[in-house]
């Protein structure tokens, strides 16, 4: 059973092919460069990957504009090379998942181009069509500013169609049986190559009801149902990761009351929070986050992120709360996008502080939930401000200091590497930073090696202790009579908290040590029960709580502490 939950304390990273490592001096990574890289991946400790749309595309949108679902870009390789990599990451113990976007198609997909060729073509049926603009044609945009309409019309169909995304993108009905069934059938042809799951983008837009008579869509939540018991069927541990950025009082619809749904989501809610805790020291509205997205079925798990593909989206904030993570991260017009969001990556967001840095991670580490990690944040990679819209956090991975950063032999490569200042490959690249024990990279090797030596993260039960202050958040983990407990100072300046452990009943013994997992300074409770720490300017503690019998033996002889308790 636990085997089939392999999800709930998985490690997973988050890369696109064609900016990872380019194997044949095109330009463009490939297959064949991650196969090379998937050592490097095993040694991080990395136990999945989730790749990037890497299908056949027009690539107008990064390939979120497929033009086939059942093969690879020829760019990429081909479908041997995946299923070649698909079984060299088996061999190291890596699973991979792959995005699957089934919410629209390319306008140069063979279904569309048949869908306004001819009327009566089943295809036709397969996007959703208008003979007049929709009164709510300029409602609904998810790009702001970039997008004029939801609805373009076409001359060749001599029809409106709906797209919820760029005019390019134009949706699929997936009200209809023959598209469910569809996607479906792509579900079923990946799974048989070699993947054990999707992230599913877009998700909320997938299940809504779509049509010109639309005022407010309705979401067909049964769809998710559809979904799960066809992957469950086909391969029992393979899951769907959802994109759906939705508010908590709806997270269980997605879930389903008894985990018969999507088996994880992305906790936007508690992402967005995070950075207005990070830019303001005040953890206040971060815990209700966490206690707002608390409730899930036993078999469900969050997805933890720091950063993605995409920019920050803070539209869950305050418009107070918003200024202030904009002023702390995202200052400049050209750092935001769509008055919304920020469109930058995580280390010159923190300016480059590892201090700050490491905080952030440790973090994403001890969150309830399973920690995506963005390709190239273990290093520190920064982003390109001169690239338009989100391609300036999608620039290529950063080996070494070789030209082009290792990453291609090419001089022109898909995107250009960052180069010169303190963000370039010449300084913030993997070769370098493996020699240097402090270095980021090897400071995340460590830091996931000590998160899989506490699956109480993954699989226990969390509560919020309070310190009463708001810089400093604790949170205790349990699980199966076992409890980690995680101290985190927010604030630019030391902190001094005292706080009890909580535990009470038959477990009332426990909680008089805490044990430190990721150093030498333990800390054993005063006489009234209370740890008091000083915790250094955005400083972190992981401590495993020991037991009142494990204080005992050590109360006569001061000897080392070991992390293994009772």
């Amino acid at each position: 059973m636990i085997n089939d939950l392999w999800y709930k304390n998985a490690i997973l990273y988050c890369l696109s092919v064609g900016t990872y490592m380019d194997a044949n001096g095109d330009g463009i990574g490939d297959f064949t460069g991650l196969m090379r890289r998937l050592d490097y991946l095993h040694g991080l400790g990395i136990t999945a990957i989730w790749l990037m749309p890497f299908q056949v595309s027009p690539q107008r949108d990064d390939g979120y504009d497929v033009a086939d679902y059942y093969g690879v870009d020829p760019r990429y390789g081909t479908l041997g090379d995946f299923v070649e990599f698909t079984h060299a990451a088996e061999q190291r113990g890596i699973r991979v998942l792959i995005d699957l976007v089934v919410n629209h198609t390319s306008n140069e997909h063979p279904w569309f181009k048949e869908a306004r060729r001819d009327p009566h073509s089943k295809y036709r049926d397969w996007y959703v069509w208008s003979k007049k603009k929709p009164a709510n044609a300029n409602t609904g945009m998810v790009f702001p500013g970039v997008q004029k309409s939801t609805w373009s019309y076409d001359e060749e169909a001599k029809a409106w169609y709906f797209h919820r995304f760029y005019e390019f993108q134009p949706d699929l009905n997936t009200s209809h049986p023959e598209v469910q069934a569809e996607i479906l059938k792509i579900m079923g042809f990946w799974i048989q190559l070699g993947v054990s799951g999707f992230r599913m983008d877009a998700v909320p837009f997938i299940i809504a009801t779509k049509g010109p008579d639309v005022r407010k869509p309705e979401e067909q939540y049964d769809m998710l149902r559809m979904f799960r018991e066809f992957l469950q069927w086909r391969q029992g541990d393979a899951i769907v990761l959802a994109e759906a950025n939705v508010l908590p009082d709806t997270d269980m619809e997605y879930f389903g009351d008894d985990g018969d749904r999507m088996h994880m989501m992305f906790n936007f809610q508690v992402n967005q929070h995070l950075f207005y805790a990070l830019a303001a020291a005040d953890t206040r509205p971060l815990v209700k986050a966490l206690k707002a997205t608390k409730p899930r079925p036993a078999t469900a798990q969050w997805g933890l992120f720091l950063r993605n593909h995409d920019e920050l989206d803070l539209g869950r904030l305050t418009e107070e709360e918003r200024q202030i993570v904009f002023a702390a991260f995202g200052p400049k017009k050209e750092m935001q996008l769509y008055d919304r969001g920020i469109r930058r990556r995580l280390a010159p967001m923190l300016d480059g502080d590892q201090r700050r840095l490491e905080l952030a991670y440790s973090l994403l580490f001890t969150l309830p939930g399973t920690p995506v990690i963005r390709y190239g944040d273990e290093i520190g990679m920064g982003d390109d401000l001169s690239l338009p819209e989100r391609n300036c956090a999608r620039t290529p991975m950063q080996w070494s200091n070789e030209p082009q950063g290792g990453f291609t032999k090419s001089e022109k490569p898909r995107l250009p590497v960052i180069s010169g200042g303190p963000y370039g490959y010449e300084h913030i690249n993997v070769a370098i930073q493996r020699r240097h024990p402090e270095s980021m990279l090897n400071w995340t090797e460590r830091i996931i090696r000590m998160r899989k030596e506490v699956p109480e993260v993954g699989w226990g039960d969390f509560t919020v202790i309070a310190t009463r202050d708001p810089a400093v958040l604790v949170m205790r983990y349990d699980w199966r009579n076992n409890w980690v407990l995680f101290v985190h100072n927010f604030d630019a300046k030391p902190r001094e908290v005292a706080f009890s452990v909580g535990l009470d009943g038959d477990n009332a013994g426990y909680g008089k040590l805490l044990v430190n997992l990721l150093a030498e300074d333990h800390s054993r409770a005063d006489d009234s029960g209370k740890h008091r720490l000083v915790i250094e300017a955005y400083g972190y503690r992981w401590y495993r709580v020991g037991g009142l019998d494990y204080l005992l033996r050590r109360t006569e002889v001061d000897e080392p502490l070991h992390a293994k308790t009772g």
